[in-house]
C-alpha cells in the first residue's frame, strides 16, 4: 500500500460543524490502529474537496448493550463479524482549506474554508500530491523543514512570508529547540531571506554545537564560512574551542545608558529609586555616568552631591551594589577601541550573519545587558534608514532578524514594554527588523507580543499555561491543544501562522549527518559540499 500516491478511503462524513470540526466514520476495511492524530485527510464534497487534519480518533458502537455485555471474541469469525457490524471508529477532522472543486481554489490555490462537506461525503488519506499542492515544493523561497507524520512530502516554510513579522520556537527542554532553530537561520540564510543577528547565549550557532548524544554537530559558519561572521565577548573561551572568531567584542562604560539598567533591575535586585538615581546621575555626568559612580569615594563631597540631586543613602548603596557586579564581566571596560554596533553593521550590511557567542558569561545579567544594548543601536541604525529609504524613494535595508533566547527575561509583561525587543515584536516588521524569540517557558511572555508572532513552531509542552499562551488566538484551538499534546518528546513539532496555510505537525528533518551537511549547503558553497561528500566517504570507506 503506497499511501502517498494512491488514495486510501477510510470513511464517510457523518456530522459535524464548521467551528468544531467533522465526524468521520471509518469503513470497516479501515484499520483504526493506523490512524493518528496530526495525519491529513482530503474529503471529496459535491462542489470542493477539503484538505484536514485528523485530532481525535475515537471507538463507538452500534448497540450499546456491548459495552455492558462483551462478546467473546476468542473465535476470530465473531471477532471479524463484530468489528464489521456492531464496533466502529470515529476520526474527528479539522477542516482548514479547500484545495480544489471550485473555480476559485483552482485559480487562486488552496483558499480557506468557510464552509463544511455534505453529510456522507467520501474521505481519503491525503497522498504526496495533496500536500505539495498545500505546502508546495522547495524553491528560491521556500525552505524544506520536514515531513508529515508517516509520510516522506517535504513540507516547506515560505520564508518572505516567515520574515514579515516576528516568529517563535517554543518547547520545554531537551525537545530539539535548538536544532530547529540552527535549521530555520540554514533556511533564511540559504535563500537569502534575511540577514541575521544571533545571541548565542550557550555557542550552539556560530562554529559548533552539541547533541542530547554528546557528539558534536556543524554550525553556521562551518555550512557557510563566507556568510556567517563570529563575534564573541570571551576570547579565552573561543580559543580553547578552537574557534575562528572575526571580532572581539568590548563595550566601554559609556556605552551603557539609563534604559540598559532599567532592564536590569530585577536580576541585579535595584530598587525603583535606584533605577531613578541612575536618570538623575545620567542627566548629571551624560556618557561618562557609570564611570563616575564607580570611581566615588565615600566622601563629604560624593554625600553633598547625593543631597543635591536628592538620591537617598540607602538608595545609593543599593545602586553601587549592582553597579559593582556588572563592572566584574571582562567584556566591560572604560573605553572600547571600536564601536561593536559599527563593526555589527559593518558586516550586516555586506549580506553576511552575525553570531555574537557569550562563551562563559551564561549568567542572565551579561546576556540581558549585551543584547539590550546592542539590540537597541542596531534596530536605531535600521529606523533611520527605512525612514530615508521612504524619503528618498530608494531601497531599503535588507531584512534582519535577531535571534533571543531566553525570551521571557526580556518580553515578560513587566517589562515587554519598555524594552526593544517588546518593541520590535509589535512593529511587526515596520523598520525591516523582526525577532526570533526562543523559550520554554512561552507562558511568561506577555500576551500581547505573543498575539503579534507571525509563526510559532511548538516542539512538545506540558505545562498547561504554556499550551493556552502559545495557541491563544489559534483557530482550532482546541483541536490542536490535543495534537500538541501527543507530540514525541523529540523531533516533532506543530507549526502554525503566516508561513505555512495551515497548521501542520511536522517530523524535523535530520541535522547532524554529513548527507544532511550536503542537503543544507548552498549552491553558492561549493566546498561545503565538497567537504561533506568527503565526509560521507570516510564514513564508509
Amino acid at each position: 500500500m503506497n499511501q502517498e500516491n494512491e488514495k486510501q478511503t477510510l470513511g464517510i462524513v457523518v456530522s459535524g460543524s464548521l467551528n468544531k470540526g467533522i465526524d468521520i466514520r471509518l469503513d470497516s476495511s479501515a484499520c483504526v490502529e493506523d490512524m493518528a492524530v496530526g495525519r491529513y485527510v482530503t474529503v471529496e464534497g459535491n462542489k470542493r474537496r477539503f484538505f484536514g487534519m485528523i485530532t481525535d480518533i475515537s471507538l463507538g458502537v452500534i448497540d450499546q448493550r456491548l459495552t455492558l455485555m462483551p462478546p467473546d471474541i476468542s473465535d476470530p469469525f465473531m471477532a471479524e463479524v463484530i468489528t464489521g457490524t456492531g464496533t466502529y471508529g470515529t476520526l474527528h477532522v479539522l477542516p482548514t482549506l479547500t484545495i480544489g472543486g471550485d473555480v476559485t481554489s483552482l485559480i487562486d490555490g488552496p483558499q480557506p474554508v468557510k464552509t463544511v462537506p455534505s453529510h456522507f461525503s467520501l474521505v481519503n488519506l491525503a497522498t504526496q500530491e495533496d500536500v505539495e499542492l498545500v505546502f508546495g515544493k522547495e524553491d528560491e523561497k521556500r525552505f524544506y523543514i520536514g515531513t508529515p507524520l508517516d509520510m516522506e512530502t517535504r513540507i516547506c516554510l515560505n520564508l518572505p512570508e516567515l520574515v514579515k513579522r516576528s516568529n517563535g520556537i517554543f518547547g520545554k527542554s531537551g525537545t530539539g529547540k535548538t536544532f530547529l532553530t540552527r535549521m530555520l537561520l540554514i533556511g533564511m540564510l540559504q535563500k537569502s531571506a534575511a540577514v541575521n543577528l544571533v545571541f548565542d547565549m550557550h555557542s550552539e550557532y556560530g562554529w559548533e554545537g552539541g547533541s542530547e548524544g554528546g557528539h558534536k554537530v556543524k554550525a553556521l559558519k562551518q555550512l557557510f564560512p563566507s556568510k556567517v561572521a563570529v563575534f564573541t565577548l570571551d576570547e579565552e573561551s573561543s580559543r580553547r574551542r578552537k574557534v575562528s572568531t572575526d571580532c572581539i567584542v568590548k563595550i566601554g562604560y559609556d556605552e551603557i545608558s539609563p534604559e540598559d539598567m532599567a532592564l536590569l533591575h530585577q536580576t541585579l535586585n535595584l530598587t525603583e529609586p535606584a533605577i531613578e538615581a541612575v536618570y538623575q546621575l545620567f542627566r548629571r555626568f551624560g556618557k561618562k555616568w557609570l564611570q563616575s559612580i564607580l570611581e566615588m569615594k565615600d566622601s563629604d563631597e560624593t554625600s553633598d552631591l547625593l543631597k543635591e540631586l536628592n538620591i537617598h543613602e540607602s538608595t545609593y548603596q543599593n545602586l553601587r551594589r549592582g553597579l559593582a557586579t556588572i563592572s566584574r564581566l571582562p567584556f566591560l571596560v572604560p573605553n572600547s577601541p571600536d564601536s561593536p554596533v559599527q563593526r555589527i553593521l559593518g558586516y550586516l550590511d555586506q549580506g553576511i550573519n552575525v553570531v555574537l557567542e557569550f562563551g562563559r558569561y551564561t549568567d542572565i545579567t551579561a546576556y540581558i545587558l549585551v543584547a539590550n544594548l546592542l539590540t537597541r543601536r542596531i534596530h536605531n541604525q535600521y529606523r533611520e534608514r527605512m525612514e530615508k529609504a521612504i524619503g528618498e524613494n530608494i531601497a531599503p535595508p535588507h531584512p534582519l532578524v535577531i535571534t533571543i533566547e531566553e525570551a521571557h527575561r526580556f518580553l515578560n509583561p513587566g517589562v515587554a514594554s519598555q524594552t526593544i525587543f517588546g518593541t520590535i515584536a509589535r512593529e511587526m516588521r515596520k523598520y525591516n527588523v523582526t525577532l526570533l524569540v526562543i523559550d520554554q517557558r512561552p507562558s511568561g511572555i506577555d500576551s500581547e507580543v505573543m498575539s503579534q508572532m507571525g509563526t510559532k513552531i511548538i516542539c512538545l509542552l506540558d505545562n498547561e499555561r504554556d499550551i493556552d499562551s502559545v495557541l491563544a488566538g489559534a483557530s482550532g484551538r482546541n483541536e490542536l491543544k490535543s495534537v500538541l499534546s501527543r507530540l514525541e518528546s523529540k523531533q516533532q513539532s506543530l507549526i502554525l501562522g503566516h508561513a505555512v496555510p495551515m497548521p501542520v505537525v511536522v517530523r524535523t528533518r535530520e541535522y547532524g549527518s554529513a548527507e544532511s551537511y550536503k542537503g543544507f549547503a548552498s549552491a553558492g558553497e561549493a566546498d561545503i559540499k565538497k567537504q561533506a561528500e568527503k565526509d560521507i566517504e570516510e564514513l564508509w570507506y
